[in-house]
């Protein structure tokens, strides 16, 4: 029985150890994300870089409005083709910058917000520029689910990208 016992608690101690260095597991298990985090964002209102470079290609009439809510370095290095930069989300006058480009807009305008910084467990700027259009009271918003960073994710798969601005 002893054996049984320290062997289960062993395997509950690295299952914890696991979930508790996974952020993807930690943000489920671990409690409820910080408002402003990447994980804040419901999967279902997550885009998949696949999806969205299909959507461009189509050019359909149903052509969202990207906007890059990361650096505007990040922006000028490289950003998705027809993007605009709104303004970093994880500062204030980024998130009025935001505010000011969609403030006339109908609110069921469809809006793909991306940053592309960092990965997305350590976004700072997807998140909060979610909520505020949420808080707005926009209804068709995804973000853009860059798993490591433009450069990986959509760049280095050959999604068709601008320079410069």
């Amino acid at each position: 029985m002893k054996f049984t016992f320290h062997r289960l608690a062993g395997m509950i101690a690295i299952l914890a150890v696991v979930v508790l260095s996974h952020p993807r597991l930690h943000a489920q298990f671990g409690g409820p994300p910080s408002p402003d985090s990447a994980f804040s964002i419901p999967i279902a209102q997550l885009i998949q870089p696949e999806e969205l470079s299909r959507i461009l290609q189509a050019k359909s009439p149903e052509r969202p409005l990207i906007l890059q809510v990361g650096s505007r370095m990040l922006f000028a290095q490289a950003h998705i083709t027809g993007s605009e930069y709104a303004g970093a989300g994880a500062q204030p006058e980024g998130l009025n910058q935001l505010k000011a480009r969609v403030s006339a807009l109908p609110r069921k305008t469809f809006i793909v917000l991306y940053c592309g910084c960092c990965p997305w467990n350590r976004c700072p700027n997807i998140g909060a520029a979610f909520n505020l259009l949420h808080q707005m009271g926009f209804t068709n918003v995804k973000a853009l689910y860059l798993a490591d960073n433009l450069g990986t994710d959509w760049v280095d798969k050959g999604y068709p990208v601008e320079r410069g601005q």
